[in-house]
């Protein structure tokens, strides 16, 4: 996968790449500091803020950190959902409190005082909507907020219950890894869809993408998932050599979708297959989170 990754990047574009990872950093410092009830916690940190922004930098080389901007803070959002589901929260009622009033804001609806996960959101959402694709879009997008939640909530419900998913059923819960929402947000803000036939073939690429994301995530992040009782795919009973198989398999699986994007909106596609790539080599060295 590192080969096609590399592919067409000279050094002034990766130089390029990484001055908008730095200008994106700086906007992930600004939004921890506009939101300070859900970046306060020490797992974020500045190599979060700075993977992350290299991470969305280096899979859109050839945008700038304004066309960047909304997916990354996203992005951040998605990690600040994460951290109040995985770790902060304690009770079903708080964790289905925040799903619901997140569903609210994802509609139009404003965000209750002092709720700062609702105002990001309901401030991701007013940035996008001023998207020429927002109009076309924005059930697509509502739906990956949907998707999102619904996959965090279950998730959470299968720690308290002490339940082991199967492998299958842990693959179809991948929504909660979030990378199609973070998606959908660039898609919107750098162009749309052309087509709903093309709608329908860059989500399911999307998807496919996100579920190999989901176990290379996984087979970085195992000591942590276990350290702070998240659910892992080696914690449900597969090995290592059997998650990474699996990974192969995936990944042909999303190549295949990818050319299908490719033949119809050729800048997705290689969004798309960067994003796959560039996880495929920080994971096998690291991971996005700091210690707590």
């Amino acid at each position: 996968m590192a080969a096609s990754f590399a592919h067409g990047l000279s050094a002034v574009e990766c130089g390029r790449a990484a001055a908008v990872a730095g200008r994106s950093q700086r906007h992930m410092t600004e939004w921890a500091a506009a939101y300070p009830a859900l970046f306060s916690a020490k797992p974020f940190d500045a190599a979060l803020y700075g993977t992350v922004a290299m991470a969305m930098a280096f899979s859109g080389p050839r945008h700038t950190a304004e066309e960047l901007r909304t997916a990354n803070k996203a992005c951040l959002w998605a990690f600040a959902l994460d951290w109040l589901i995985d770790y902060a929260l304690t009770s079903a009622e708080e964790v289905r409190g925040h799903a619901r009033v997140c569903l609210e804001v994802a509609a139009g609806e404003g965000p209750p005082p002092g709720d700062d996960l609702a105002r990001m959101l309901a401030d991701i959402r007013a940035g996008l909507a001023g998207a020429p694709a927002w109009p076309a879009m924005e059930d697509i997008w509502q739906d990956e907020v949907r998707r999102t939640l619904e996959a965090m909530v279950r998730e959470w419900d299968w720690k308290a219950a002490h339940a082991t998913p199967s492998m299958e059923e842990y693959l179809a819960n991948a929504d909660n890894h979030a990378f199609s929402l973070v998606f959908t947000c660039h898609w919107i803000a750098t162009g749309g869809p052309d087509a709903p036939t093309a709608a329908r073939q860059v989500r399911e690429a999307a998807r496919a993408v996100q579920r190999v994301m989901r176990l290379l995530n996984d087979l970085s992040s195992y000591e942590r998932d276990r350290s702070w009782g998240d659910v892992n795919a080696l914690l449900i009973g597969a090995t290592r050599e059997e998650v990474g198989d699996r990974v192969a398999v995936l990944t042909a699986e999303a190549g295949k979708l990818i050319g299908g994007v490719r033949d119809v909106h050729p800048r997705l596609a290689d969004y798309l297959e960067r994003q796959m790539d560039f996880c495929a080599g920080f994971y096998a060295l690291g991971e996005y989170w700091g210690r707590l």
